[in-house]
Protein backbone atom coordinates (compact mmCIF):
# COMPACT_ATOMS: atom_id res chain seq x y z
CA UNK A 1 0.00 0.00 0.00
CA UNK A 2 1.17 3.51 -0.81
CA UNK A 3 2.65 5.56 2.02
CA UNK A 4 0.05 8.10 3.17
CA UNK A 5 2.03 9.64 6.01
CA UNK A 6 2.74 12.65 3.79
CA UNK A 7 -0.89 13.67 4.33
CA UNK A 8 0.11 14.65 7.86
CA UNK A 9 2.62 17.20 6.56
CA UNK A 10 1.84 20.84 7.45
CA UNK A 11 1.10 21.72 3.81
CA UNK A 12 -2.42 20.33 4.14
CA UNK A 13 -5.68 21.20 5.85
CA UNK A 14 -8.04 18.52 7.21
CA UNK A 15 -10.24 18.63 4.12
CA UNK A 16 -7.25 17.80 1.90
CA UNK A 17 -6.54 14.60 3.82
CA UNK A 18 -10.21 13.63 3.71
CA UNK A 19 -10.26 14.29 -0.04
CA UNK A 20 -7.25 12.08 -0.74
CA UNK A 21 -8.55 9.21 1.38
CA UNK A 22 -12.05 9.40 -0.08
CA UNK A 23 -10.78 9.50 -3.66
CA UNK A 24 -8.45 6.58 -3.05
CA UNK A 25 -11.39 4.50 -1.86
CA UNK A 26 -13.50 5.61 -4.85
CA UNK A 27 -10.73 4.84 -7.33
CA UNK A 28 -10.24 1.37 -5.88
CA UNK A 29 -13.94 0.59 -6.31
CA UNK A 30 -14.87 2.47 -9.48
CA UNK A 31 -11.91 2.65 -11.84
CA UNK A 32 -11.20 -1.06 -12.56
CA UNK A 33 -14.56 -1.52 -14.28
CA UNK A 34 -13.61 1.24 -16.71
CA UNK A 35 -9.85 1.04 -17.27
CA UNK A 36 -9.53 -2.75 -16.98
CA UNK A 37 -12.55 -3.59 -19.11
CA UNK A 38 -11.81 -5.70 -22.23
CA UNK A 39 -10.64 -3.43 -25.04
CA UNK A 40 -10.45 -0.34 -22.81
CA UNK A 41 -7.03 0.69 -24.08
CA UNK A 42 -7.93 -0.01 -27.70
CA UNK A 43 -11.16 2.00 -27.60
CA UNK A 44 -9.38 4.92 -26.02
CA UNK A 45 -11.90 7.63 -26.93
CA UNK A 46 -14.79 5.73 -25.37
CA UNK A 47 -12.72 4.95 -22.27
CA UNK A 48 -11.81 8.60 -21.75
CA UNK A 49 -15.43 9.67 -22.19
CA UNK A 50 -16.45 7.04 -19.63
CA UNK A 51 -13.82 8.32 -17.20
CA UNK A 52 -14.97 11.93 -17.57
CA UNK A 53 -18.57 10.81 -17.03
CA UNK A 54 -17.67 8.85 -13.88
CA UNK A 55 -15.50 11.65 -12.47
CA UNK A 56 -18.32 14.11 -13.15
CA UNK A 57 -21.13 11.98 -11.77
CA UNK A 58 -19.33 11.38 -8.48
CA UNK A 59 -18.27 14.99 -7.98
CA UNK A 60 -14.51 14.89 -8.51
CA UNK A 61 -14.55 17.26 -11.49
CA UNK A 62 -16.08 19.90 -9.23
CA UNK A 63 -12.54 20.59 -8.02
CA UNK A 64 -11.72 21.85 -11.53
CA UNK A 65 -13.99 24.92 -11.30
CA UNK A 66 -14.86 27.61 -8.72
CA UNK A 67 -17.80 27.06 -6.36
CA UNK A 68 -19.93 29.76 -7.99
CA UNK A 69 -20.06 27.66 -11.15
CA UNK A 70 -20.55 24.19 -9.71
CA UNK A 71 -17.25 23.66 -7.91
CA UNK A 72 -16.42 22.57 -4.37
CA UNK A 73 -14.04 25.36 -3.36
CA UNK A 74 -14.24 29.10 -3.94
CA UNK A 75 -11.25 29.06 -6.28
CA UNK A 76 -8.94 26.54 -7.88
CA UNK A 77 -6.93 24.91 -5.07
CA UNK A 78 -3.60 23.56 -6.27
CA UNK A 79 -3.19 21.26 -3.27
CA UNK A 80 -6.55 19.63 -3.99
CA UNK A 81 -5.80 19.36 -7.72
CA UNK A 82 -2.39 17.85 -6.96
CA UNK A 83 -3.75 15.32 -4.47
CA UNK A 84 -6.41 14.25 -6.97
CA UNK A 85 -3.88 13.86 -9.76
CA UNK A 86 -1.44 11.96 -7.56
CA UNK A 87 -4.16 9.61 -6.32
CA UNK A 88 -5.66 8.97 -9.75
CA UNK A 89 -2.24 8.46 -11.37
CA UNK A 90 -1.37 5.85 -8.76
CA UNK A 91 -4.46 3.92 -9.85
CA UNK A 92 -4.58 4.75 -13.56
CA UNK A 93 -2.59 7.08 -15.77
CA UNK A 94 -5.57 7.39 -18.08
CA UNK A 95 -7.89 8.43 -15.23
CA UNK A 96 -5.38 11.10 -14.25
CA UNK A 97 -5.30 12.30 -17.87
CA UNK A 98 -9.10 12.58 -18.03
CA UNK A 99 -9.22 14.64 -14.85
CA UNK A 100 -6.21 16.80 -15.68
CA UNK A 101 -7.50 17.89 -19.08
CA UNK A 102 -10.84 19.00 -17.62
CA UNK A 103 -8.87 21.30 -15.34
CA UNK A 104 -6.27 22.52 -17.82
CA UNK A 105 -8.75 22.85 -20.68
CA UNK A 106 -11.05 25.08 -18.66
CA UNK A 107 -8.45 26.66 -16.37
CA UNK A 108 -8.10 29.83 -18.42
CA UNK A 109 -11.86 30.37 -18.18
CA UNK A 110 -11.87 29.81 -14.41
CA UNK A 111 -8.99 32.21 -13.88
CA UNK A 112 -9.36 34.87 -16.57
CA UNK A 113 -12.78 34.44 -18.22
CA UNK A 114 -15.79 36.73 -18.01
CA UNK A 115 -18.73 35.82 -15.81
CA UNK A 116 -20.73 34.95 -18.93
CA UNK A 117 -18.05 32.58 -20.21
CA UNK A 118 -17.74 30.91 -16.83
CA UNK A 119 -21.50 30.43 -16.64
CA UNK A 120 -21.67 29.02 -20.17
CA UNK A 121 -18.88 26.43 -19.88
CA UNK A 122 -17.80 25.67 -16.32
CA UNK A 123 -20.92 23.92 -14.92
CA UNK A 124 -20.78 21.47 -17.84
CA UNK A 125 -17.07 20.85 -17.17
CA UNK A 126 -17.79 20.11 -13.50
CA UNK A 127 -20.59 17.68 -14.34
CA UNK A 128 -18.62 15.89 -17.06
CA UNK A 129 -21.16 16.92 -19.67
CA UNK A 130 -18.53 18.77 -21.72
CA UNK A 131 -14.95 17.69 -22.36
CA UNK A 132 -12.36 20.48 -22.40
CA UNK A 133 -9.02 20.87 -24.20
CA UNK A 134 -6.08 23.28 -24.19
CA UNK A 135 -4.88 24.20 -27.71
CA UNK A 136 -1.51 25.94 -27.40
CA UNK A 137 1.26 23.91 -29.06
CA UNK A 138 2.20 23.98 -32.74
CA UNK A 139 4.73 21.95 -34.69
CA UNK A 140 7.32 24.72 -34.45
CA UNK A 141 5.98 26.39 -31.33
CA UNK A 142 6.00 23.94 -28.46
CA UNK A 143 8.40 25.16 -25.82
CA UNK A 144 8.67 28.53 -27.62
CA UNK A 145 4.96 29.38 -27.64
CA UNK A 146 5.63 32.96 -28.76
CA UNK A 147 6.62 31.50 -32.15
CA UNK A 148 3.06 30.34 -32.91
CA UNK A 149 1.61 31.16 -36.33
CA UNK A 150 -2.06 30.25 -35.94
CA UNK A 151 -3.87 33.54 -36.49
CA UNK A 152 -6.91 35.25 -35.00
CA UNK A 153 -8.31 38.02 -37.20
CA UNK A 154 -10.99 40.56 -36.39
CA UNK A 155 -14.35 40.30 -38.21
CA UNK A 156 -17.61 42.22 -37.95
CA UNK A 157 -19.08 39.51 -35.69
CA UNK A 158 -15.97 38.60 -33.72
CA UNK A 159 -12.92 36.66 -34.90
CA UNK A 160 -11.68 34.27 -37.55
CA UNK A 161 -9.15 31.54 -36.70
CA UNK A 162 -6.77 30.02 -39.26
CA UNK A 163 -3.85 27.64 -38.82
CA UNK A 164 -2.96 24.40 -37.05
CA UNK A 165 -2.32 23.14 -33.54
CA UNK A 166 -0.72 19.82 -32.73
CA UNK A 167 -0.17 17.40 -29.82
CA UNK A 168 -3.54 18.55 -28.48
CA UNK A 169 -4.76 16.28 -25.68
CA UNK A 170 -8.46 15.44 -26.01
CA UNK A 171 -8.17 16.43 -29.66
CA UNK A 172 -11.09 14.84 -31.48
CA UNK A 173 -13.23 14.17 -28.40
CA UNK A 174 -13.36 17.61 -26.76
CA UNK A 175 -16.54 19.69 -26.87
CA UNK A 176 -14.55 22.92 -26.80
CA UNK A 177 -10.98 24.14 -27.03
CA UNK A 178 -9.19 26.98 -25.28
CA UNK A 179 -7.34 28.30 -28.33
CA UNK A 180 -4.30 30.55 -28.27
CA UNK A 181 -3.56 32.35 -31.54
CA UNK A 182 -1.66 35.34 -32.90
CA UNK A 183 -3.89 38.41 -32.98
CA UNK A 184 -1.43 41.06 -34.17
CA UNK A 185 2.15 41.93 -34.95
CA UNK A 186 4.95 41.11 -32.55
CA UNK A 187 5.93 37.86 -30.80
CA UNK A 188 3.78 38.51 -27.75
CA UNK A 189 0.59 39.66 -29.47
CA UNK A 190 -1.42 36.51 -28.74
CA UNK A 191 -5.04 36.22 -27.66
CA UNK A 192 -7.09 33.42 -26.09
CA UNK A 193 -10.58 32.38 -27.20
CA UNK A 194 -12.99 29.51 -26.72
CA UNK A 195 -13.92 27.64 -29.87
CA UNK A 196 -16.62 24.96 -29.86
CA UNK A 197 -15.71 21.65 -31.47
CA UNK A 198 -18.63 21.81 -33.91
CA UNK A 199 -17.49 25.16 -35.37
CA UNK A 200 -17.44 25.12 -39.18
CA UNK A 201 -13.88 24.89 -40.49
CA UNK A 202 -12.48 23.16 -37.39
CA UNK A 203 -11.31 19.65 -38.21
CA UNK A 204 -9.09 16.89 -36.89
CA UNK A 205 -6.26 16.73 -39.40
CA UNK A 206 -4.57 13.75 -37.77
CA UNK A 207 -4.94 11.47 -34.78
CA UNK A 208 -1.52 11.00 -33.16
CA UNK A 209 -0.51 7.62 -31.72
CA UNK A 210 1.78 7.73 -28.68
CA UNK A 211 3.44 5.21 -26.36
CA UNK A 212 0.88 5.73 -23.59
CA UNK A 213 -2.40 5.84 -25.54
CA UNK A 214 -4.73 8.78 -25.01
CA UNK A 215 -6.70 11.05 -27.36
CA UNK A 216 -4.15 13.27 -29.09
CA UNK A 217 -4.59 15.13 -32.36
CA UNK A 218 -3.46 17.73 -34.84
CA UNK A 219 -6.24 20.27 -35.40
CA UNK A 220 -6.83 22.47 -38.43
CA UNK A 221 -8.61 25.83 -38.31
CA UNK A 222 -9.84 27.03 -41.70
CA UNK A 223 -11.75 30.31 -41.60
CA UNK A 224 -13.38 29.39 -38.28
CA UNK A 225 -15.85 32.02 -37.08
CA UNK A 226 -15.67 32.72 -33.33
CA UNK A 227 -18.16 35.07 -31.61
CA UNK A 228 -16.67 38.13 -29.93
CA UNK A 229 -17.91 37.03 -26.50
CA UNK A 230 -15.66 33.93 -26.64
CA UNK A 231 -12.56 36.08 -26.02
CA UNK A 232 -10.85 35.31 -22.71
CA UNK A 233 -9.54 38.43 -20.99
CA UNK A 234 -8.39 41.20 -23.32
CA UNK A 235 -6.90 41.02 -26.78
CA UNK A 236 -3.15 40.53 -26.58
CA UNK A 237 -3.30 38.91 -23.14
CA UNK A 238 -2.98 35.36 -24.49
CA UNK A 239 0.56 34.61 -23.35
CA UNK A 240 -0.16 36.02 -19.90
CA UNK A 241 -3.26 33.83 -19.73
CA UNK A 242 -1.42 30.73 -20.95
CA UNK A 243 1.45 31.20 -18.50
CA UNK A 244 -0.93 32.04 -15.66
CA UNK A 245 -2.89 28.85 -16.32
CA UNK A 246 0.29 26.78 -16.50
CA UNK A 247 1.42 28.43 -13.25
CA UNK A 248 -1.49 26.60 -11.60
CA UNK A 249 -1.39 23.29 -13.43
CA UNK A 250 2.36 22.73 -13.91
CA UNK A 251 2.69 21.74 -10.25
CA UNK A 252 0.00 19.11 -10.75
CA UNK A 253 2.06 17.45 -13.49
CA UNK A 254 4.68 16.80 -10.82
CA UNK A 255 1.92 15.39 -8.62
CA UNK A 256 0.85 12.98 -11.35
CA UNK A 257 4.45 11.81 -11.74
CA UNK A 258 4.56 11.33 -7.98
CA UNK A 259 1.50 9.08 -8.16
CA UNK A 260 3.08 6.96 -10.89
CA UNK A 261 6.29 6.69 -8.86
CA UNK A 262 4.44 5.64 -5.70
CA UNK A 263 2.68 2.88 -7.64
CA UNK A 264 6.03 1.73 -9.03
CA UNK A 265 7.49 1.52 -5.53
CA UNK A 266 4.45 -0.42 -4.31
CA UNK A 267 4.76 -2.88 -7.19
CA UNK A 268 8.51 -3.25 -6.76
CA UNK A 269 8.25 -3.77 -3.00
CA UNK A 270 5.58 -6.44 -3.41
CA UNK A 271 7.68 -8.18 -6.06
CA UNK A 272 10.85 -7.99 -3.97
CA UNK A 273 9.23 -9.46 -0.89
CA UNK A 274 7.66 -12.35 -2.84
CA UNK A 275 10.39 -13.22 -5.36
CA UNK A 276 12.49 -16.15 -4.16
CA UNK A 277 16.13 -16.27 -5.21
CA UNK A 278 19.42 -17.63 -3.83
CA UNK A 279 17.62 -19.20 -0.88
CA UNK A 280 16.00 -15.94 0.26
CA UNK A 281 13.78 -13.23 -1.15
CA UNK A 282 14.86 -10.46 -3.52
CA UNK A 283 14.15 -8.00 -0.69
CA UNK A 284 16.84 -9.70 1.39
CA UNK A 285 19.52 -8.83 -1.18
CA UNK A 286 21.52 -5.67 -0.35
CA UNK A 287 21.40 -4.40 -3.94
CA UNK A 288 17.58 -4.60 -3.97
CA UNK A 289 17.41 -2.80 -0.61
CA UNK A 290 19.63 -0.07 -2.04
CA UNK A 291 17.28 0.39 -5.00
CA UNK A 292 14.18 0.49 -2.79
CA UNK A 293 15.85 3.07 -0.53
CA UNK A 294 16.73 5.27 -3.51
CA UNK A 295 13.16 5.05 -4.79
CA UNK A 296 11.65 5.98 -1.43
CA UNK A 297 14.04 8.91 -1.07
CA UNK A 298 13.28 10.28 -4.53
CA UNK A 299 9.55 10.02 -3.88
CA UNK A 300 9.67 11.94 -0.61
CA UNK A 301 11.93 14.62 -2.11
CA UNK A 302 9.54 15.00 -5.04
CA UNK A 303 6.54 15.22 -2.75
CA UNK A 304 8.16 17.98 -0.72
CA UNK A 305 8.77 20.06 -3.85
CA UNK A 306 5.31 19.42 -5.29
CA UNK A 307 3.39 20.29 -2.16
CA UNK A 308 5.63 23.24 -1.30
CA UNK A 309 4.71 24.71 -4.68
CA UNK A 310 1.02 23.94 -4.23
CA UNK A 311 0.95 25.39 -0.71
CA UNK A 312 2.76 28.54 -1.83
CA UNK A 313 0.23 29.13 -4.62
CA UNK A 314 -2.79 28.48 -2.40
CA UNK A 315 -1.69 30.21 0.79
CA UNK A 316 0.71 32.92 -0.30
CA UNK A 317 -1.40 33.74 -3.40
CA UNK A 318 1.74 34.53 -5.38
CA UNK A 319 3.19 33.40 -8.68
CA UNK A 320 5.05 30.13 -8.30
CA UNK A 321 7.00 30.12 -11.54
CA UNK A 322 10.19 28.95 -9.82
CA UNK A 323 8.54 26.55 -7.37
CA UNK A 324 6.32 24.96 -10.03
CA UNK A 325 9.24 24.54 -12.43
CA UNK A 326 11.30 22.85 -9.71
CA UNK A 327 8.42 20.57 -8.74
CA UNK A 328 7.64 19.60 -12.32
CA UNK A 329 11.27 19.06 -13.30
CA UNK A 330 12.36 17.05 -10.27
CA UNK A 331 9.22 14.96 -9.80
CA UNK A 332 8.96 13.90 -13.44
CA UNK A 333 12.67 13.18 -13.89
CA UNK A 334 12.90 11.24 -10.62
CA UNK A 335 9.70 9.32 -11.35
CA UNK A 336 11.31 8.16 -14.58
CA UNK A 337 14.24 6.80 -12.56
CA UNK A 338 12.01 5.26 -9.89
CA UNK A 339 9.94 3.44 -12.50
CA UNK A 340 13.06 2.30 -14.36
CA UNK A 341 14.38 0.77 -11.13
CA UNK A 342 11.04 -0.96 -10.60
CA UNK A 343 11.22 -2.48 -14.07
CA UNK A 344 14.78 -3.66 -13.34
CA UNK A 345 13.69 -5.30 -10.09
CA UNK A 346 11.01 -7.16 -12.01
CA UNK A 347 13.58 -8.52 -14.45
CA UNK A 348 12.18 -9.95 -17.69
CA UNK A 349 8.66 -9.69 -16.33
CA UNK A 350 9.10 -5.91 -16.08
CA UNK A 351 9.14 -5.42 -19.85
CA UNK A 352 6.21 -7.73 -20.47
CA UNK A 353 3.09 -6.06 -21.87
CA UNK A 354 0.23 -6.16 -19.37
CA UNK A 355 2.47 -5.92 -16.30
CA UNK A 356 1.84 -2.71 -14.36
CA UNK A 357 5.43 -1.48 -14.24
CA UNK A 358 5.67 -1.76 -18.03
CA UNK A 359 2.55 0.40 -18.30
CA UNK A 360 4.03 2.91 -15.83
CA UNK A 361 7.24 3.04 -17.90
CA UNK A 362 5.19 4.20 -20.89
CA UNK A 363 2.96 6.52 -18.83
CA UNK A 364 5.78 8.57 -17.31
CA UNK A 365 7.71 9.52 -20.42
CA UNK A 366 5.39 12.22 -21.78
CA UNK A 367 5.20 14.01 -18.42
CA UNK A 368 8.83 15.08 -18.87
CA UNK A 369 7.83 16.90 -22.07
CA UNK A 370 4.33 18.37 -21.93
CA UNK A 371 3.56 21.65 -20.14
CA UNK A 372 7.23 22.54 -20.50
CA UNK A 373 10.00 20.02 -21.15
CA UNK A 374 12.58 19.34 -18.46
CA UNK A 375 15.16 21.43 -20.32
CA UNK A 376 12.76 24.39 -20.41
CA UNK A 377 12.15 24.09 -16.67
CA UNK A 378 15.91 24.41 -16.11
CA UNK A 379 15.92 27.64 -18.12
CA UNK A 380 12.98 28.95 -16.08
CA UNK A 381 14.66 28.07 -12.79
CA UNK A 382 17.94 29.66 -13.84
CA UNK A 383 16.22 32.87 -14.96
CA UNK A 384 14.29 33.11 -11.72
CA UNK A 385 17.47 32.50 -9.73
CA UNK A 386 19.34 35.22 -11.62
CA UNK A 387 16.49 37.69 -11.17
CA UNK A 388 16.40 37.02 -7.44
CA UNK A 389 20.20 37.31 -7.27
CA UNK A 390 20.14 40.67 -9.05
CA UNK A 391 17.22 41.87 -6.91
CA UNK A 392 19.18 41.20 -3.74
CA UNK A 393 21.91 43.51 -5.00
CA UNK A 394 24.59 40.83 -4.94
Amino acid sequence: MADKTFLDWPFFEPHHKALAESLDDWATRRLPAIVDAPGAHEKIDATCRALVTALGEDGWLRYCVPAEFGGVLNSLDVRALSLIRETLARHSGLADFAFAMQGLGSGAISTFGSHALKKKYLPAVASGEKIAAFALSEENAGSDVAAMTTSLSRTAAGYRADGEKTWISNGGIANFYTLFARSGEGPKNVSAVIIDADTSGLSVAERIEVIAPHPLARLRFDNCAIPADRLIGAEGDGLKIALGTLDIFRTTVGAAALGLARRALDEATTRATMRKMFGATLADQPIAQERLAEMALDIDASALLVYRSAWTKDVRKTRVTREAAMAKLFATDQAQQVIDKAVQLFGGLGVTKGVKVEELYRDIRALRIYEGASEVQKIVIARQHLQNFAGEGA
